[in-house]
């Protein structure tokens, strides 16, 4: 289903000029344990509803960008820069 995605730098694009880079997840520390770097790499949340989610505009910007967007739905509800995520 296509949907649009609201670049910071663009404006409002088709999710086609975009990239899906998967949920938005903290990685661990260098040193974590086998079962934290293995829960970072396979373990996904996969949520019905709101989920944060990386993009990249491919063919746009070329900026990185984390979406809040219902999984369910598909409504995108903010787009911003990681530095604007807090």
């Amino acid at each position: 289903m296509a949907f649009l995605l609201n670049c910071p730098n663009c404006g409002e694009r088709n999710v086609g000029e975009f990239r899906f880079g998967g949920e938005l997840k903290v990685r661990p520390e260098p040193n974590s344990s086998r079962d934290a770097w293995t829960d970072y790499i396979y373990f996904h949340r996969n949520v019905a509803g709101d989920q944060s989610e990386w993009w990249y505009h491919s063919f746009g910007c070329r900026k990185w960008m984390v979406a809040l967007r219902n999984t369910v739905t598909n409504e995108v509800k903010d787009v911003l820069f990681p530095e604007d995520v807090s």
